[in-house]
């Protein structure tokens, strides 16, 4: 095998429970407790990813920040990412009992530019003395995403025992093994992305808004409105038809007004010579 392939990687771009606990991509089969469980939420629907009353805003627009120091505060936190974009809304979670950081928020930014510059600047950075990691808002935005409450998630620390893969901070490496094409497309796990691996080096591009190409259908002009409108070539006829009838009719008003003036001129002439000629 080549040390090209030995240091290759891919990344998820869909949320299978049975996949993420695997370090290459390849497992058929949970390899712990917690998988069963994301396993058995991930198969009858458990888990609503639209249904947090708390979670508002534009998915495209909001950065998930992870391993936050407990003592950092909103006020801090927004001012460590304003520096890459305006920061629209902020949400750090907490305890719902004690009100305690659980050392992690979800950024909203004004513009989706403002979020891929903090998805790509931001990662590792400090904060509070704390190494921070900045992931895309993978709850609304991963297909069937499962927290990692519920046994799923990315991420992890060896001493938890619950180790997943596939995400920035630990992507799957590429199979060394032969790939079970035929398991894997029976428990509906995408396969690796064979000859489409990517540097360790890397940074994985967020999803991105689909713009819709279908235009609204045009409505279909009946008889009526056909009628209604006649062509631009008619309607220019027609203008030009009504222009030379108006030239036409000023012109025959001007001669009739010469002939009346002509015809008062000799009168007027007749009149006079009249005059003249009487004693």
């Amino acid at each position: 095998m080549s040390g090209s392939r030995v240091s290759s990687v891919f990344y998820a771009e869909t949320y299978h429970p049975i996949q993420a606990g695997s370090i290459d991509g390849t497992d058929i089969l949970p390899h712990d407790n917690a998988v069963y469980r994301a396993l058995l939420c991930s198969s009858i629907g458990l888990y609503d990813p639209f249904g947090d009353p708390k979670v508002i805003g534009d998915p495209y627009c909001t950065v998930f920040v992870g391993r936050l120091s407990l003592l950092t505060t909103e006020s801090t936190l927004r001012k460590a990412m304003s520096k890459y974009g305006r920061v629209k809304n902020l949400r750090l979670v907490r305890h719902i009992v004690t009100g305690a950081s659980r050392g992690y928020a979800f950024v909203e930014f004004e513009t989706e530019r403002d979020m891929r510059h903090a998805y790509e600047e931001a990662h590792h950075s400090i904060i509070d003395d704390s190494e921070i990691i900045v992931d895309y808002n993978r709850q609304q935005l991963m297909p069937g995403w499962i927290p990692k409450r519920l046994g799923g998630g990315l991420g992890g620390k060896k001493e938890s025992g619950q180790l997943r893969f596939g995400g920035r901070e630990r992507p799957f490496r590429a199979p060394l093994r032969p790939i079970p094409f035929d398991d894997l497309k029976r428990l509906g796990i995408p396969p690796p992305p064979e000859d489409k691996y990517m540097s360790r080096f890397e940074v994985p591009s967020p999803p991105r808004r689909k713009r819709s190409s279908v235009s609204p259908p045009r409505r279909k002009r009946s008889s009526v409105d056909r009628h209604k409108r006649r062509p631009r070539t008619s309607e220019r006829e027609e203008g030009r038809k009504r222009s030379s009838v108006d030239r036409e009719g000023r012109s025959h008003k001007r001669h009739k007004y010469d002939k009346i003036s002509h015809r008062h001129e000799r009168r007027n002439r007749s009149t006079s010579r009249d005059q003249s000629s009487d004693p």
